[in-house]
């Protein structure tokens, strides 16, 4: 089992920034892609960006140019927010999974609030 505990979530205006933590615990050695998904209110949950052990990436056009999704070694996940618009508010969820960074996830966090005000 892998446990993700994600952290870094808050209120911030318009235009500001907020750096996203995933800390992966348990058996890291299976995971090979790691994700953050978001899901706002009334709306289904989408991916946002993702990163495969090999390096790929992907993110959401979305977010393209403002967001960045990074990995350490320890499998922990991060995930850099700028410039952030009222539309990104939402519950964000680090998900992780043992196949690739293309299919379901076998993992998830219980998510962090981010709320960017106008």
């Amino acid at each position: 089992q892998v446990q993700l505990v994600e952290s870094g979530g808050g209120l911030v205006q318009a235009g500001g920034s907020l750096r996203l933590t995933c800390a992966a615990s348990g058996s890291i050695f299976s995971i090979n892609a790691m994700g953050w998904y978001r899901q706002a209110p009334g709306k289904e949950r989408e991916l946002v960006a993702s990163i495969s052990s090999g390096g790929s990436l992907y993110y959401a056009d979305s977010v393209k140019g403002r967001f960045t999704i990074s990995r350490d070694n320890a499998k922990n996940l991060y995930l850099q927010m700028n410039s952030l618009k009222p539309e990104d508010t939402a519950m964000y969820y680090c998900a992780a999974t043992r196949g690739t960074m293309w299919g379901e996830y076998d993992y998830w966090g219980q998510g962090t609030q981010v709320t960017v005000s106008s």
